[in-house]
């Protein structure tokens, strides 16, 4: 991993418009900065609904941004088509469901060397297919050449959509809940392949997931997600053994390796984009609040009036709480 960010994001926002008159629009994505280095992998974690396929599809340009900008290699977001083909090529996605990402008519030598066809690369195409498929684990690869997708496990499955990516040899893999729809005796060797191939090929790896165990097992660092904003975000072994955030305790407190904390269930359900509330927008479901621990801290009218912004801890840590920009103060006044 370098020190280099192969992918910036700056203040990233995606609003959907009204659909019909007298509705809101709805800030699916409000304000995003995030980077991701080569051979890093960063795991943008949170519930249904929070923004993080919205912010990884503006990432691949396969939804368009509201404001702010985004920066791949150095280079601003390309608009021209030669650019942007080149774009496509370097940066390549998976998603979770394999079956639906395989064109049930064609040989799993076809669906891997579409890609090399699409962008008219002159290369040994037959040799550089075999390369994909040893490498993402399906060896002897003449064994897997000519069969179909249902000939196939799931998990060689996914292996198949994960050659078909790195056949193009990408700088930036983004992979939308890359196992959750593979068996559990699978899920690890997949998620073994990822980390191996952002190593050894220095990619940069963008996994969105709801599940914070399977961050935990795969990400150098993790951004927790709410309502279309970062709430946390810091390497992996840091935030997780010291959450700081409420929402993150409580998607920890779930978590079956995590055993030395009490379970936290949120109540009620994250508020819709299109009627975010003034102030902390995770406050209506705050443990904190709900306890009066926020009360007893004297946060209340911040939390209900001000939003908070994301502040960096002595841990390198990044959060947005009153409750822990609290803490950082009365460290400064040795409270």
């Amino acid at each position: 991993m370098t020190d280099e960010p192969l992918l910036v994001c700056d203040d990233v926002r995606v609003v959907y418009p009204p659909r019909n008159r007298g509705a809101k629009a709805a800030h699916a994505v409000d304000g995003i900065d995030l980077d991701v280095r080569k051979g890093e992998i960063v795991a943008l974690v949170g519930e249904s609904g929070c923004g993080k396929t919205t912010l990884a599809r503006a990432i691949l340009g396969l939804q368009a941004m509201s404001s702010g900008s985004i920066v791949f290699d150095a280079k601003p977001f390309p608009t021209g088509t030669a650019d942007k083909k080149l774009f496509r090529r370097q940066a390549q996605i998976i998603f979770q469901d394999p079956t639906a990402s395989l064109n049930p008519r064609h040989t799993v030598y076809e669906i891997v060397a579409e890609g090399l066809r699409i962008h008219g690369l002159a290369v040994d195409e037959h040799d550089v297919v075999v390369r994909a498929l040893e490498r993402c684990g399906l060896h002897p690869a003449d064994q897997y050449l000519m069969k179909f997708p249902h000939e196939l496990s799931g998990g060689q499955r996914q292996r198949v959509v994960i050659a078909g990516a790195m056949v193009l040899e990408p700088k930036l893999l983004v992979a939308d809940e890359p196992v959750s729809s593979l068996d559990a005796s699978v899920r690890g060797e997949i998620l073994a392949l990822l980390q191996t191939l952002a190593r050894e090929q220095a990619m940069a790896v963008l996994v969105v997931t709801h599940d914070l165990g399977l961050a935990w097992n795969i990400a150098d660092r993790i951004a927790v997600m709410y309502l279309g904003r970062i709430v946390e975000m810091g390497a992996t072994e840091e935030l997780l053994a010291r959450p700081k955030h409420p929402y993150t305790r409580a998607l920890l407190s779930v978590v079956r390796e995590h055993r030395g904390m009490a379970k936290q269930i949120l109540v009620g359900e994250m508020p819709d984009p299109t009627a975010i509330p003034p102030g902390c927008r995770f406050r209506q479901r705050c443990p904190l609040v709900q306890s009066g621990e926020a009360e007893n801290l004297g946060i209340v009218p911040r939390c209900t009036s001000e939003d908070p912004v994301l502040l960096n801890h002595n841990d390198g840590v990044l959060v947005a709480c009153h409750a822990a920009e609290s803490s950082i103060t009365s460290a400064k006044f040795g409270g």
